[in-house]
């Protein structure tokens, strides 16, 4: 396995970040999953614009996007692979023990892993965690994810893949590492970016291929939709079947069947949308 670190592939066994690295100490760093097929990079340019909003809202400096878009060709050209999870890393680099920075340059790596396809169907739980919908990092992609870390595991030990969060007025926002699309009287709904829920990549062209409305959503919207997705980068559209102890059924229903239908069409036209 190579990866791309600070400007050239290494061997992974042979890598090496600081041990003083602000990512590894503090979490300050951002990070963008992509979604590699056949060694390409899909939606590429959207992930990157976004990796360069959450460096600036972390207050890092500008990442040098031409170098990442070569680092990503190198790692996919050096590991090929069917279906991949291509991981971009963006630290604070090497700082002072505490909350201050350094001097020294971002880190920056790239890896990747192989992925499988992911079911149709998954279910997903509620915590009783929420999301700051006004804290400093909300709408960033951040590598602090201890929070997921958590709610994610309270969902592995419910026999589901994803944990499903309310923000601090108690409207639904997301899930760990997705966002949340619900069918209410017929029509798709997504919480709005406002909610605190990240813009998601997949969630941003669901909502323009699927026809999605971004609505203001109490959390027990959960408990009366007709049909409930996910989306994110692995995921694509997939839908959830069961949250809580809810069954919805044991299959996609029609109208996530047709957002499935959409997201693939619109992703089969164009591999990188703008």
């Amino acid at each position: 396995m190579r990866i791309w670190l600070d400007g050239a592939l290494q061997e992974a066994g042979r890598a090496r970040v600081s041990v003083f690295d602000h990512g590894l100490t503090v979490g300050d760093g951002v990070f963008e999953t992509v979604k590699a097929e056949g060694g390409r990079a899909f939606a590429l340019t959207r992930h990157l614009e976004r990796l360069a909003h959450s460096a600036r809202g972390l207050g890092l400096p500008e990442p040098d996007l031409d170098e990442v878009r070569r680092g990503c060709a190198a790692v996919l050209d050096a590991n090929p692979m069917a279906l991949g999870r291509l991981r971009i890393t963006y630290t604070g680099g090497e700082s002072p023990l505490g909350s201050d920075r350094g001097d020294a340059p971002a880190t920056l790596l790239i890896a990747v892993g192989e992925a499988t396809r992911r079911p149709d169907t998954t279910a997903a739980v509620t915590v009783p965690w929420t999301r700051n919908e006004r804290g400093a990092l909300t709408g960033l992609k951040t590598t602090s994810y201890g929070e997921n870390v958590v709610a994610l595991a309270r969902a592995r030990e419910r026999g589901a893949s994803e944990a499903l969060f309310g923000n601090t007025v108690g409207a639904l926002c997301e899930g760990t590492g997705s966002n949340v699309f619900v069918v209410l009287d017929g029509e798709l709904h997504t919480p709005p970016l406002t909610s605190g829920c990240l813009a998601g990549i997949t969630r941003a062209l669901t909502v323009a291929w699927a026809g999605a409305k971004e609505t203001d959503l109490p959390l027990d919207a959960l408990e009366s939709a007709e049909e409930i997705f996910l989306t994110s980068t692995l995921r694509d559209v997939q839908a959830v079947t069961r949250v809580d102890d809810r069954q919805l059924g044991d299959a996609p229903g029609p109208v996530t069947r047709a957002a499935m239908c959409a997201f693939d069409a619109g992703a089969a036209a164009d591999f990188d949308p703008r």
